[in-house]
């Protein structure tokens, strides 16, 4: 049974962070990093579709930046950003979405999607 689901960025915390990757949003878009972030935020802002989603999820979900991660998990196996882990009763963080798969994504409804047909298979 899956506890919650950990969602980790391509991206590190903080202001001066959040704006470098605005920047790199706007002026370099094809190049930037995180395709979590791209689907699930826009410019400034959370995806009001995500965002509803969100709120109506089936489990818990945790949001984290990868500096964020990294400093939790200093010994993690997961080194391609971003992912999607499952937290199960258990309490260890197994791979739910992997980098690879999130990559492939285009859209909001795919994500949503996969994560709905996860928590089903589970």
């Amino acid at each position: 049974m899956i506890k919650k689901l950990i969602f980790v960025y391509n991206a590190d915390s903080g202001t001066w962070n959040m704006w470098l990757d605005v920047a790199h949003k706007v002026f370099s878009p094809a190049t930037y990093p995180c395709s979590l972030c791209d689907l699930t935020y826009g410019i400034r802002k959370i995806e009001p579709e995500w965002d509803a989603f969100v709120r109506k999820a089936p489990v818990p979900f945790e949001f984290l930046h990868k500096d964020e991660f990294l400093a939790a998990h200093p010994n993690t196996p997961f080194n391609q950003f971003p992912f999607i882990l499952k937290e199960t009763a258990n309490g260890s963080p197994e791979m739910f979405i992997p980098a690879a798969q999130l990559n492939d994504f285009k859209t909001i409804e795919a994500l949503k999607s996969a994560i709905l047909e996860g928590l089903l298979v589970v």
